[in-house]
């Protein structure tokens, strides 16, 4: 089979590959979409922890399972499957233990063939979604998911505000959040994608290249009870600022690095949570895929191409003209 490793540190290349042998714990998905993250990238630029060479990258697949290791999972065999990329979470369903992985290194992924995955991690993919849709599902919507339900909760007239609207998670978020019946709001550094989110329904975008665009937010919004945000850096602390008392400010990633300074004061008077966030729980990841078909959401993609063309989609993640899920078609 082909498919899709990282050869040295900065390289990977379509290589030909074994087909993957079935223990009794597994079946055997024929993928037919599968899409990048920005995960992806970090491994192949080398800034991933424990990268390991040679190992089949992909985290977010959809296909056929038409082989199983043991006659318990036969009702399998035809179906089409989303995969959980989630390895190992364990009991706490509020950290992952310290075995957890996320499947595509040092687990052979989804930018391959075939696939194979243990029986429980596999659910039947969202009726309403073509594999090219369903395959933009897992990573980012699991994580879209944990970071506005469980630490932000929110609910109907709550005020969201989703920071770099475009990115795949920051995209999943704001659609969740306009599905709960919240009024959301975001920020992004492109004028069409702020005009894109407002035809998808968002109550107001700013632009964060602009100075002081938080002003007078806390005015003529009446503040914000959650933020949902994936850069970190000083700019938490202009959320702070247009926190309603109680509000949350969620994070799942730190692209501009860590605040020079942290206004605590403003945090206790006003009762604000800072909340670190990461992927989701299996219970999340089932529970998010009942939300995006009751709610019928379909997710955003920028583009699909052949899997053959894959390279070329891992050369264009970090574009700024980029906006959703990049797929290749199998």
């Amino acid at each position: 089979m082909k498919g899709l490793v990282l050869t040295s540190p900065g390289k990977i290349e379509i290589a030909e590959l074994e087909k993957p042998q079935l223990d009794q714990s597994q079946i055997l998905v024929k993928l037919q979409a599968a899409a990048l993250n920005k995960r992806d990238q970090f491994i192949r630029e080398g800034k991933y922890p424990n990268i390991q060479l040679n190992s089949v990258l992909g985290s977010d697949g959809v296909g056929e399972v038409v082989e199983v290791g043991s006659k318990s999972h036969k009702k399998w065999i035809g179906k089409t499957v989303v995969i959980n990329p989630n390895i190992d979470w364990g009991d706490n369903p509020d950290v992952q233990s310290r075995s957890y992985s996320i499947l595509g290194m040092p687990q052979h992924g989804t930018f391959a063939e075939y696939v194979a995955i243990g029986a429980d991690r596999v659910h039947e993919s969202p009726g309403h979604l073509e594999p090219e849709e369903a395959a933009a599902l897992p990573l980012g919507g699991l994580t879209a998911y944990r970071a506005c339900f469980r630490h932000g909760k929110i609910k109907a007239n709550d005020n969201v505000l989703i920071s770099g609207f475009g990115g795949g998670v920051a995209q999943f978020a704001f659609q969740f959040a306009l599905a709960a019946e919240a009024n959301v709001y975001v920020t992004s550094g492109k004028k069409e994608k702020l005009n894109a989110a407002l035809k998808m329904g968002a109550a107001g975008a700013y632009n964060y290249k602009s100075k002081d665009w938080y002003k007078n937010l806390w005015q003529t919004k009446g503040g914000f009870d959650v933020v949902i945000d994936s850069a970190g850096g000083d700019q938490i602390n202009n959320f702070l600022k247009i926190m309603r008392p109680g509000g949350r400010v969620v994070f799942y990633g730190a692209t501009n690095g860590l605040p020079t300074t942290l206004d605590l004061y403003r945090m206790f008077w006003n009762q604000l949570s800072l909340q670190g966030s990461t992927m989701g729980n299996d219970e999340e990841f089932k529970a998010m895929l009942n939300f995006v078909s009751k709610k019928k959401i379909k997710p955003v993609i920028d583009s699909v191409r052949p899997f053959d063309e894959i390279v070329s989609a891992f050369d264009d993640i970090a574009s700024a003209t980029k906006s959703g899920k990049l797929v290749v078609r199998f």
